[in-house]
């Protein structure tokens, strides 16, 4: 994504780290105190995985908005 920072995770890294925190958390082992932090780094992992959706959204609907679609075939 062209607008993502270096050292900002990408989709999805971010993503597969969420995927794991709700695999521990799902695990029912973890003590509450842990639970609630990776409950709040998933809440921040899902607000920056659909701010990275909605960057390729607008960037994608840049595109086609762009290019007027076919109305005629191409004689090649």
């Amino acid at each position: 994504m062209g607008e993502e920072k270096k050292d900002e995770p990408t989709f999805e890294q971010s993503l597969a780290r969420l995927e794991r925190i709700v695999s521990e958390m799902e695990g029912g082992v973890l003590p509450l105190d842990d639970m609630i932090k990776r409950f709040e780094e998933g809440r921040a992992l899902v607000a920056e995985c659909n701010r990275q959706l909605d960057c390729i959204r607008q960037r994608i609907e840049k595109v086609t908005s762009a290019v007027p679609p076919a109305t005629e075939p191409l004689n090649i």
